[in-house]
């Protein structure tokens, strides 16, 4: 997959969706997607554009998607897996952090993943990974951070009452913590070297980390469950699939494993 494809989607999503959350600010939900979650205005807006560049294509594909579920497109074909806009309640609630993702998958489980692609709606920052190709932040490669020290560590908390606490000793080593409502984007800072590690310990969708999943692999960190076991072969779909431990090194994931136990 030509990271070009997925960059003119994401540079037509960067031109349409900040004005109109800003229009939309505080609106209702419109129903259910299939994932079960609330859909709003915003969201199917996001969708329709990716559906419509991806259709412009004119090739077998398969889009799974938060909001639609599965569609195949010419008798489907390699998945393309979105989450239309990771962090909905930031955007509708003006706060600026929000983000698109698209990751290419060619077959059944994450570990088929190919492409990733996050691209931070409100400032326009991509950053994209290619299996076996390495990890990039606006075309610069990039690399997590390399030292065992507990620097900032992201986090997500669906249920806050339920969430904090299970994961209160792990936050409480760190120097920083951090819960910005964007898990794609969470796991594009690790991957980067600006945080150190990422938590939710709620289960996640595969369109949730997929491509979080892929820039944080090849720019040198690790992603499993709370448990460390593997991620790799959760299926592909809009089940909830997974709560996810991100770090930088082994050394930084070992010590969170031990703390959460």
């Amino acid at each position: 997959m030509d990271i070009k494809i997925l960059r003119k989607i994401g540079k037509r999503l960067r031109q349409e969706i900040p004005t109109l959350a800003e229009k939309l600010r505080g609106s209702s939900p419109i129903g259910k997607g299939a994932s079960g979650d609330l859909t709003y205005p915003l969201d199917k807006k996001a969708e329709d554009i990716i559906f419509e560049e991806l259709e412009k294509l004119n090739k077998p594909l398969t889009i799974v998607s938060e909001e639609y579920g599965f569609k195949d497109i010419k008798g489907g074909g390699i998945k393309f897996l979105i989450d239309p806009i990771d962090g909905s309640k930031n955007a509708l609630s003006g706060l600026p952090f929000f983000s698109t993702s698209i990751a290419v998958v060619e077959g059944d489980t994450i570990e088929h993943t190919s492409t990733g692609y996050v691209i931070n709606l409100i400032n326009g920052n991509e950053f994209w990974a290619v299996k076996k190709g390495g990890s990039f932040f606006n075309g610069v490669p990039v690399r997590v951070q390399q030292d065992d020290i507990f620097h900032v560590i992201a986090y997500e908390a669906q249920t806050p009452k339920i969430d904090i606490p299970k994961i209160l000793p792990l936050l409480s080593l760190f120097r920083r913590t951090r819960c910005l409502g964007s898990t794609a984007l969470d796991m594009a800072l690790l991957a980067q070297g600006v945080v150190s590690m990422f938590i939710t310990p709620a289960p996640s969708r595969s369109f949730d980390f997929a491509s979080g999943y892929l820039l944080i692999k090849e720019a040198g960190g690790i992603v499993t469950d709370l448990n460390g076991k593997k991620l790799d072969k959760t299926p592909v779909g809009i089940q909830k699939a997974s709560p996810l431990l991100a770090s930088a090194n082994e050394s930084l994931h070992e010590k969170a494993i031990e703390t959460l136990k």
